[in-house]
């Protein structure tokens, strides 16, 4: 394990890894910054927006992402810097913002919202309550709302198979599984997949080849290793509290890229709260997926 960049981020998250690039991308909500980690040069490029930054998604057109920011989402080219407005709005903004999104097998675009805890300025505002929605945006632009009363969205990840949606409440402290029809994109049947776990609260996810669900852990200083049956594989221990998402990477795709926040971090021996993590790994990743664009 090492910590690949101590970037100090508030609250970093979204971690993509771009095979396209060799690259890991990933943002700071709160500081309004897009991160972007070269494996090949080792350098790390940040760019500024002016609002905050939830999700970020491959697209099916190499060179451009899809980035949610707090009220609505963004076509965006790292090169070139170009940015272009998507038309999915999120009503009720600034009072709820997007949270963690992700694309699906099918190029639908996936998201999740929540009372809004950022201000103005990237300041930590109250955002308690539960007023989330789970939403899918499809390649045409169709919304569909799959969830709603959600305290804080987190966690969207699909069983190798295809036949599985995980999605999770951090303020439940519960993850979800559903049944994921590869053909439409709906889900159904819903059943609490990993709940109660007294090791902080889930926060971000990323699935393994062999469809095994490593959470981050916020507050709890670890990242498990769920099996596809719900019981806990392994526990892998990190250097700081609060873990935010991860994403399998790297040359042979099986390097475990972790985000962290410095936000609410330990009172003591934490120095090096809200950087990047790179852990080598037995597991491997899968291929991701990517927002279609029409």
């Amino acid at each position: 394990m090492k910590c690949l960049v101590p970037s100090g981020d508030v609250c970093g998250e979204a971690a993509v890894w771009s095979p396209d690039d060799c690259a890991l991308y990933w943002v700071d909500i709160n500081r309004f910054l897009i991160h972007r980690y070269d494996t090949l040069s080792c350098a790390t490029r940040s760019w500024c927006f002016d609002a905050p930054l939830a999700a970020l998604s491959l697209t099916s057109k190499p060179g451009c992402l899809l980035i949610a920011l707090g009220s609505h989402l963004e076509w965006w080219w790292p090169e070139t810097n170009k940015r272009q407005q998507h038309a999915f709005r999120l009503e009720g903004w600034p009072k709820v913002r997007l949270n963690d999104g992700r694309a699906d097998p099918l190029g639908n675009f996936w998201i999740g919202s929540m009372v809004n805890n950022v201000g103005p300025s990237g300041d930590l505002i109250n955002g308690s309550g539960h007023e989330g929605i789970l939403f899918r945006i499809a390649p045409d632009g169709a919304i569909t709302q799959w969830k709603s009363g959600i305290g804080i969205s987190n966690t969207l990840c699909w069983s190798p198979d295809g036949k599985t949606f995980y999605f999770g409440d951090t303020l439940e402290n519960c993850i979800w599984a559903y049944d994921y029809d590869a053909v439409t994109g709906n889900i159904s049947n819903e059943r609490p997949f990993f709940w109660g776990y007294d090791r902080g609260l889930p926060d971000g996810s990323t699935i393994d080849s062999d469809g095994y669900l490593w959470n981050c852990r916020y507050y709890g200083g670890c990242v498990v290793r769920i099996d596809p049956q719900g019981a806990i594989d392994r526990i892998l221990e990190m250097p700081t509290r609060n873990l935010t998402t991860a994403v399998f990477g790297g040359a042979d795709n099986s390097t475990l890229f972790v985000t962290s926040a410095s936000n609410e971090k330990a009172p003591q021996g934490d120095r090096l709260a809200g950087s990047v993590w790179a852990v080598e790994t037995a597991a491997k990743g899968l291929v991701p997926n990517r927002v279609k664009m029409t």
